[in-house]
């Protein structure tokens, strides 16, 4: 079967690694095309990916938020989901960095 979005590999079986915000969450079995790498995973290997993201306290984590004015800065609010996952305390240090066009918060100072 010839690969839906490069169109020009084909897609042989395989495992492959899944992460979710950096975290590991284990192999399932996928199609994974011969040229661009892409990977497909049917339902019951989408729903033990999801399973996995569930148990380790990630899922869902990812969401919007607003950049607000404070003073003569901007700043940018942690949703309560993530700042327990973190274990972020008021007053705690952080480091904050560009990386190409993201920004990154690391949870604990360097």
């Amino acid at each position: 079967m010839k690969c839906p979005i490069c169109g020009k590999g084909n897609l042989k079986k395989a495992a492959i690694e899944e992460h979710m915000f950096g975290v590991y969450l284990g192999k399932f079995p996928a199609s994974v095309c011969s040229v661009c790498n892409e990977s497909f995973t049917d339902e019951e290997a989408t729903r033990k990916i999801e399973a996995a993201a569930k148990q380790k306290g990630i899922w869902n984590l990812g969401v919007k938020t607003k950049i607000t004015r404070t003073g003569n800065s901007l700043a940018v609010r942690i949703p309560k989901p993530i700042a327990d996952y973190l274990q972020l305390k008021e007053g705690e240090e952080a480091y904050i960095h560009p990386e190409k066009n993201r920004l990154v918060v690391e949870a604990r100072a360097a």
